[in-house]
């Protein structure tokens, strides 16, 4: 009885001292996982940004250099780079160069005869320099050490720019990316710089979708500055990008608003407030938050891997 009563008395508690064992044991697996997840992010991010900036602005000079007589202006965009290294445009923030046309008659006859133009001049210009193409919104020009240039061509109408339409064919849908690039710049900086890769990743993570399942690019950054504009929680990828499609689930299912300059039609091409399409989005979304909910909250990084289609 002495014995056991001394034992009481130092304070000797076997479920206490387990339980703090396994706390201890969690917290180490906790800070394990999130060290590899902010390892595999970079990894991504990594991948996704593996351009040489200095070489970029310098094609991106011989391009506007061959333009000459082409061009009324051209927009150098800081967040450059297509993300997937498609032919289209992503987004805006993943354009290398948005080319303004010289004079009303090309704009008049639409984006398609612009589009040639450009990539007509190119083509002449930058012979057997590299290869270019014309897309559907976009001008790519491929060089022989792979690098690519993404070039969107635009247009003046009045006071308004205006760009190839991402979703109807052969119409110009009306754009402010001055405007636009303060809001990203604006809301990146507010989460530290996060909010740029949060964009590219979740892009990577929509970009596995069959193509009638995706958000235009330019839709995705909307609704991203809309998701961060008054967040409060960790500045890191990891954290921001369930937010976001947490966010955006329920974001989508109304139209974009012109709070940052962005064109009202930046996803018109969904319809009107509850459209099925806009249900049908905010369906995937929602799969997509509690798929990366559920990684998160497994602390598994293959549960994250299939998440972006990685199969190693």
């Amino acid at each position: 009885m002495g014995g056991s009563g001394g034992s009481i008395g130092y304070g000797w508690n076997p479920e206490k001292l387990a339980r703090e064992v396994r706390e201890a044991e969690q917290r180490v697996q906790s800070e394990a996982f999130k060290s590899e997840l902010a390892g595999l992010i970079s990894s991504l991010l990594a991948r996704i940004n593996d351009r040489d900036a200095k070489l970029v602005q310098r094609r991106l000079k011989e391009i506007t250099d061959a333009l000459s007589g082409v061009l009324a202006d051209h927009i150098d965009q800081i967040f450059g780079g297509s993300v997937a290294k498609r032919t289209y445009v992503d987004g805006l923030s993943d354009v290398d160069c948005l080319l303004v046309v010289a004079g009303d008659e090309l704009a008049k006859q639409g984006p398609k005869a612009t589009l040639n133009k450009v990539a007509k001049t190119l083509a002449d210009r930058l012979a057997g320099q590299a290869e270019v193409s014309a897309g559907d919104m976009a001008v790519t020009v491929k060089y022989a050490d792979g690098l690519e240039i993404q070039l969107l061509p635009a247009a003046r109408n009045g006071d308004r720019l205006v760009i190839p339409s991402s979703r109807v064919k052969g119409e110009w849908s009306t754009v402010n990316p001055k405007k636009f690039q303060e809001g990203l710049s604006k809301y990146n900086q507010q989460c530290d710089g996060k909010l740029v890769p949060t964009i590219k990743l979740a892009k990577a993570i929509l970009g596995k979708l069959p193509e009638a399942q995706q958000l235009s690019g330019y839709h995705v950054e909307s609704l991203a500055i809309d998701a961060f504009k008054n967040y409060t929680g960790l500045k890191t990828p990891a954290a921001m990008l369930p937010h976001f499609f947490e966010h955006a689930k329920e974001r989508v299912k109304l139209p974009m608003t012109d709070s940052t300059g962005q064109s009202v039609h930046v996803d018109g091409y969904m319809g009107e407030a509850d459209s099925q399409a806009r249900m049908n989005a905010s369906h995937i979304l929602g799969r997509i938050f509690k798929r990366l909910s559920n990684a998160a909250a497994a602390e598994s990084i293959n549960q994250w891997k299939d998440i972006f289609g990685i199969d190693e």
